[in-house]
């Protein structure tokens, strides 16, 4: 009887087991239904996040960010492929910035992570260092055995792969967190050409702005050395480089010198001659698109050592023009530890150099054709001067000397004298003013003898306190060589400094005649004349410039009384030349 009620109760039993045992089964298999859910649902929320992000360095760290959570990793990181097949950026989750600092440098490409560059396909490893390529890990670097790795595609060609070390919740990744991971990657590749496509459209907006303001700014009259700034701080700024240089061509010498550069050693680069000839200049000077080297002193384009490289890395170049109309080079250039140049960056530069030049030959013309009308109005005004003014002047005066001998009273008779005098030095100054103005060509403009004294009277405004009065007769601009008038405007310089310096004059003339084969600079002021213990030094140096062109100098009271009177006497010849 006992026998058979235990047999019954196993019996009972058994099915209850064979129950729960299902249940136990039913609740794994929901649980992992549960979390294919949950992961499928956060791989998409991950994906929507990403593809959200239009800021390209934002997107790249919301990627390794939601690669990390998905497979639930510890360690993450983001690595963009350059060039040579190198690390050109490489973007670690889960290491905080002191240990990150303590590692130091960041991975460039070797190893495991270059493993992945040269065979992009994905790698999934229970213990890193029991790979071949594992060059084991820095120091202060955190251990990592685990290990999963995964390309990114954008348009077929791997733009980096994402890394993934030390699994949490086991031991090693598996074959769904590698498939997690691939679908992620392939939905990174997308965001990531949408980022890039909204970047590059965004660089092309401002590349079309500055274009606009160039050429505003061009049109509007401003000096040529603020357009240049304006063209170099701009293309500094959209494509972030640290040094910026605009070099124009010598068409005398067939070489460029910088016309304006900006950021570290500007002032060094500003005084340097580039070759047209060959090497890296030369390069962008005759391309027809970017040139850029992604390290300059490591280009076989350019010498060792050559200064105007000096602290540079990434360097990009542009010609100015293009073809027989290149009128120069822009060049961009970024510290030696920064990325390089990329493509999407360059390829506008190259527009933006081409409006600008054409802007800056559209204002040279327009300046050309403004100075053009101003010397026929000169012309004119010279014209006028001659056949109206002088001829007047001159018939006042016969008719002044006609009428002096029926004048019996002396002082009269002086007065009429001391009229037609005046008229001849008015009809002087007159001719004088005529040259000045019909004298433009090759040194009537600021750089001729007449423009260079100008500049010094006017500037000595500012020691005299008032602007010292100048007269200026004869064919100064074309028939004093060039060495006279050197010395000539150094001359001037040391007299109106001595006079600010000594004098206490209330009036300075200075009075410059060419003719008759001498030019005679005289400085007179109404002072107190030349003290006692005035250092000569500087009367010496004007005596010996005297006498080594044949001349002389005097000095002395002037011949109203008081004040002093100095002048400076050497021939030239009527062909232009000065005796030797």
């Amino acid at each position: 009887m006992g026998s058979g009620r235990e047999g019954r109760t196993v019996a009972e039993q058994l099915p209850k087991l064979r129950l729960d045992e299902l249940l136990e089964e039913l609740q794994v298999r929901i649980d992992a239904v549960r979390g294919t859910r949950d992961r499928v649902h956060g791989l998409l929320e991950a994906v929507l996040s990403v593809g959200r992000e239009l800021d390209l360095p934002q997107a790249l760290r919301s990627i390794v960010e939601a690669a990390v959570v998905l497979v639930d990793a510890e360690y993450g990181a983001l690595g963009v492929i350059g060039d040579e097949h190198k690390l050109a950026q490489f973007l670690p989750v889960g290491i905080d910035d002191e240990r990150r600092a303590e590692i130091g440098a960041l991975p460039s490409g070797h190893g495991i992570l270059g493993e992945l560059i040269r065979h992009p396909e994905p790698l999934r490893l229970a213990e890193l260092a029991d790979h071949p390529a594992s060059y084991g890990f820095p120091p202060h670097h955190p251990p990592m055995h685990s290990f999963l790795g995964v390309p990114i595609r954008v348009r077929d060609k791997v733009f980096g792969n994402i890394y993934l070390t030390e699994k949490r919740s086991a031991k090693e990744f598996d074959a769904e967190d590698e498939a997690v991971l691939s679908t992620l990657a392939v939905a990174a590749g997308v965001a990531i050409e949408n980022a890039r496509l909204y970047e590059e459209a965004r660089l092309r907006e401002r590349w079309q702005r500055a274009s606009a303001e160039v050429t505003s700014t061009l049109l509007s009259g401003a000096p040529r050395g603020e357009v240049l700034q304006l063209i170099v701080e701009e293309a500094r700024a959209i494509a972030s480089a640290d040094m910026g240089m605009v070099a124009e061509r010598d068409a005398g010498e067939g070489s460029l010198r910088p016309a304006l550069a900006a950021g570290p050693a500007a002032g060094r680069r500003s005084g340097m001659v580039l070759s047209t000839g060959d090497g890296f200049i030369g390069a962008a000077f005759a391309a027809s698109e970017p040139v850029i080297s992604a390290h300059i002193g490591q280009d076989p384009r350019t010498g060792r050592d050559e200064p105007q490289w000096a602290g540079l890395g990434p360097v990009v170049a542009v010609p100015l023009g293009s073809g027989g109309a290149t009128r120069g080079v822009l060049l961009l250039g970024r510290t030696p530890d920064r990325a390089s140049f990329t493509e999407a960056e360059a390829d506008p530069l190259l527009g933006f150099a081409g409006q600008a030049a054409l802007a800056m030959e559209l204002a040279e013309r327009r300046s050309d054709a403004e100075k053009i009308a101003l010397l026929q109005d000169r012309d004119r005004i010279a014209r006028d001067l001659h056949d109206l003014a002088i001829q007047r002047l001159f018939a006042t005066g016969m008719t002044l000397q006609s009428a002096q001998r029926f004048v019996e009273h002396p002082e009269a008779t002086e007065r009429l004298a001391r009229a037609i005098d005046d008229l001849d030095d008015t009809i002087k100054i007159i001719r004088s003013t005529i040259f000045g103005l019909r004298t433009h060509a090759g040194g009537g403009g600021e750089g001729g003898l007449r423009g260079r004294f100008t500049s010094a009277v006017k500037a000595s405004a500012a020691s005299f306190g008032f602007s010292p009065g100048l007269r200026i007769e004869g064919l100064v601009d074309t028939d004093v060589p060039g060495a006279v008038a050197d010395h000539a405007v150094a001359v001037l310089a040391e007299a109106l400094s001595n006079a600010a310096r000594h004098s206490g004059a209330r009036a300075v003339d200075v009075h410059l005649r060419c003719a008759d084969g001498e030019l005679t600079l005289t400085v007179t002021d109404d002072g107190c004349g030349v003290p006692a213990d005035v250092v000569r030094s500087g009367l010496k140096n004007l005596q010996e410039r005297a006498a080594g062109l044949g001349g002389g100098l005097s000095l002395g009271e002037r011949p109203e009384g008081g004040g002093t009177q100095l002048r400076w006497r050497v021939p030239v010849r009527h062909d232009g030349s000065s005796p030797s």
